[in-house]
């Protein structure tokens, strides 16, 4: 082998080392990214939605509630502990089409909102343990009743713009045939408030969250359907390849789950009903054990 050869090969295989040891020293930060960065800046960035009751939302005073802000504030705590007790919680409004790039983008560290896992979206972010099962419902007024999705034809229907419910509409519509014309709307009450409007003839959304809307009152001549359109896992949202931060969330959500502490915290939203057994279902295989 010529000189020339040996020193092409010698450069190539320090290359390679350098280029490995840069990956290896490189990726326990990657792992530990969120957690170094919240014990650096001493604050810890909780991102939740404006319109998402009884999830995540902001209430009359202002200030971020709801069962998964709930969930992420059990997360805050466990943070604290791993970074020291200074760190300060930072409540950031996301709007729903750009919730999960702002995870992606370092805007918020965790997004503690009704999002449902998919396989797409695991393309921007990570997710947690399940935090929730729920589905997609219709809402009417009394005088045009939708119990399926073949009453739909012909029909405006409001969606909110960039979530599943919105694809798993578009896509039913289109499986069975039928057309119908979907209004998009910027968030849950605008949806209903076109409603009321004779604007469209059915909202399309979480069956929760139109339930926690009509609680409040003030909306006669409505019906929620008894119907599931669909079924939906949700999860917390996190940063991708945080491998640390993630084992940190689940486990502060296997304990919730695994002493029964989340019965207080969905009690607090949903009232003393017990959740249904598909819930419970959830909650079981979902309590890890820690040891």
């Amino acid at each position: 082998m010529s000189k020339r050869n040996n020193a092409v090969s010698t450069a190539r295989r320090a290359a390679s080392l350098l280029l490995a040891a840069g990956l290896l020293s490189w990726a326990p930060f990657a792992e530990a990214a969120t957690l170094d960065r919240v014990k650096e800046s001493g604050v810890f960035r909780i991102g939740y939605r404006a319109d998402a009751k009884p999830y995540s939302y902001r209430n009359e005073r202002g200030e971020a509630s709801g069962f998964i802000v709930d969930l992420c504030r059990e997360v805050a705590t466990a943070v604290r502990a791993e970074t020291g007790g200074n760190t300060r919680v930072e409540y950031v409004l996301v709007p729903a089409v750009q919730r999960f790039e702002s995870v992606r983008d370092g805007k918020v560290d965790i997004l503690c909102d009704p999002s449902t896992v998919t396989i797409p979206r695991r393309e921007i972010v990570d997710f947690s343990l399940p935090t929730f099962l729920d589905g997609a419902s219709v809402l009417y007024r009394l005088s045009k009743p939708i119990r399926r999705f073949e009453d739909l034809a012909g029909k405006r229907v409001g969606v909110l713009a960039g979530t599943t419910t919105e694809q798993v509409l578009r896509n039913s519509l289109r499986d069975l045939g039928l057309r119908a014309s979907i209004v998009e709307v910027k968030d849950h009450r605008n949806g209903i408030d076109i409603l009321s409007g004779d604007k469209i003839d059915a909202y399309f959304a979480d069956r929760a969250i139109i339930v926690a809307l009509l609680n409040e009152g003030g909306r006669p001549g409505f019906q929620l359907s008894k119907m599931y359109f669909s079924y939906e896992t949700y999860a917390l949202a996190l940063p991708r390849d945080d491998g640390a931060f993630r084992l940190l969330v689940d486990r502060t959500l296997a304990r919730l789950y695994r002493t029964g502490r989340i019965n207080a915290i969905l009690a607090k939203t949903f009232g003393p009903t017990p959740p249904d057994e598909m819930l419970k279902a959830m909650i079981l295989i979902n309590s890890l054990p820690d040891q």
